[in-house]
């Protein structure tokens, strides 16, 4: 059905009936969205529960960055990998009166098991917007105008478009990538080799999360990291135990304060990568490593490029398009652009899939007339070594500096997993987690944990925030015994009641 010939009636928000008056044009659709991805496929499907006509254009393949060369594929690396490492520690196993001898792998089985598991991932993807009534367009999008999409030879209007076109890996200056020696992320989740030595430019998310696979595998590992100190996004106390359980025990080193200004690929078995290591500061030559090979794990840039946004005004900032807290796409002058969103790696907010399914659906809830705002301090994250690091919100370290800045003191909780009856059962008590929260009106400002499934663990803090609950509120919650759970029970009962 086109939009031109109805009114849409939105259900309650607030206890009052809202009705969102549709233009006269006769648009094809009411809403197009461009890229399949997590945050395009999140949108799509709210869309339809809406009752949307929507369409979702593709020039790639359906399930963008996460699901072919990004978190699906890493996970199933990552717990092939993790089995082979826990297979292969011998002490560990011994703990619990078991004995497994002569480990082995096959690169090719590992491999395989992370492409069959992005395509059973894709086609889901692909099944369920069919089965919602979504069309799927096959093409590379361009803006003709603020309603008007052209893909291939063809082209398309809806009242409402949205950009979810996500991101791709950044590459420096001075780097070159052949895909075999030097590589991006892209090319390190086919595992085609397993190299000897490799080393990692970045030590974030990305290169922490591969740093776990190669060393599981055998490899030996480098980190390259400009900033001071490895880790640099991390909480302070939770990178310290971080390098205390995920670096030194394994075969990583790790360099400081220098950046890779030039890498010159080699030949797998016959001539080693190069890679010229300047100082931060001064951008002087300190140093020359020869690896087996290298991968750049320099964070993610915005794929915008070819989308014909100077056709509606956009001025994108760094390659993202400048978006409201309502995820409308402004323009040069900073003004709202009637019909245009935004979302997920192409904003920039917060370059997470399920940040940007969230956003998407945020934008729909804008569309139909429900005034809905993401808290992006609500949304969790996670880096899935073995063991896991989650948070949400701040950092200690920024919820001080902003406590100085605003005037009101920070209380810090804090437990370890050598307290929890379950990670004691699972001989895996390594880890701590931490409550952050302001002293005056208990309002959380972070969680960080460290820890086994410490990515499951950290929704619970995730969705205190998003309800605005206080630190308190968390206290008198039950959790069943014996379970991880626990771990952020313990914290929780630590903070203070107020009459």
């Amino acid at each position: 059905m086109s939009s031109n010939s109805r009114s849409r009636v939105a259900p309650k928000a607030n206890d009052r009936a809202m009705t969102v008056k549709v233009s006269a044009h006769d648009y094809d659709y009411d809403l197009v969205i461009i890229g399949a991805g997590v945050g395009g496929h999140g949108a799509a499907l709210h869309a339809v529960e809406c009752g949307l006509k929507t369409a979702i254009i593709e020039g790639g393949v359906i399930g963008g960055t996460c699901v072919n060369r990004g978190c699906v594929p890493s996970k199933a690396l990552l717990a092939a990998s993790g089995r082979v490492r826990e297979m292969r520690d011998a002490d560990h196993l011994k703990m619990l009166g078991i004995e497994v001898n002569d480990v082995q792998f096959q690169r090719e089985g590992i491999a395989a098991h992370a492409t069959n598991l992005a395509t059973t991932i894709r086609g889901n993807l692909t099944n369920s917007m069919k089965a919602m009534g979504v069309d799927i367009l096959l093409g590379n999008a361009t803006f003709r105008d603020n309603h008007t999409v052209s893909y291939g030879n063809k082209k398309c209007t809806a009242q409402n478009i949205i950009i979810a076109t996500g991101s791709v890996p950044f590459v420096p200056p001075g780097i070159e990538i052949d895909g075999k020696t030097v590589f991006t992320s892209d090319d390190a989740l086919k595992l085609e080799t397993i190299p000897d030595w490799v080393a990692i430019i970045g030590s974030g998310y990305i290169g922490l999360e591969f740093s776990d696979v190669y060393t599981a595998l055998g490899s030996d590992v480098t980190f390259i990291e400009a900033m001071p100190k490895i880790m640099p996004g991390f909480d302070g106390e939770i990178a310290k135990q971080a390098e205390r359980i995920l670096i030194n025990p394994r075969n990583i080193d790790y360099v400081t304060n220098v950046l890779a200004t030039k890498v010159t690929p080699g030949i797998i078995g016959e001539k080693p990568v190069k890679i010229e290591l300047s100082d931060f500061k001064t951008r002087e030559v300190v140093d020359v490593m020869e690896v087996d090979a290298c991968l750049v794990a320099t964070g993610r840039a915005p794929f915008t490029d070819g989308l014909g946004l100077e056709s509606i005004d956009v001025e994108t900032q760094r390659g993202f398009v400048p978006v409201n807290e309502r995820m409308q796409a402004l323009d040069k002058d900073g003004e709202v652009i009637e019909g245009v969103w935004c979302i997920g790696d192409a904003n920039g907010k917060m370059m997470l899939a399920h940040a940007a399914s969230a956003q998407g659906i945020a934008a729909i809830e804008c569309m139909q007339g429900r005034d809905k705002v993401l808290n992006h301090n609500s949304v969790p994250a996670a880096c899935f070594t073995h063991p896991e690091v989650s948070f949400v919100g701040m950092t200690e370290e920024q919820a001080r500096a902003k406590g100085e800045e605003e005037g009101f003191e920070v209380t810090v909780k804090k437990t370890s997993f050598k307290a929890n009856s379950k990670a004691l059962a699972e001989k895996e008590a390594d880890g701590m987690a931490k409550l952050i929260y302001r002293s005056d009106t208990q309002e959380i400002l972070g969680m960080w944990i460290m820890g086994l499934h410490a990515a499951d663990l950290i929704h619970e803090a995730s969705n205190a925030v998003n309800q605005g609950m206080k630190a308190s509120d968390l206290k008198f919650a039950v959790h069943a015994h014996p379970t991880l759970a626990e771990v952020v029970d313990e914290v929780f009962k630590q903070v203070e009641t107020y009459a």
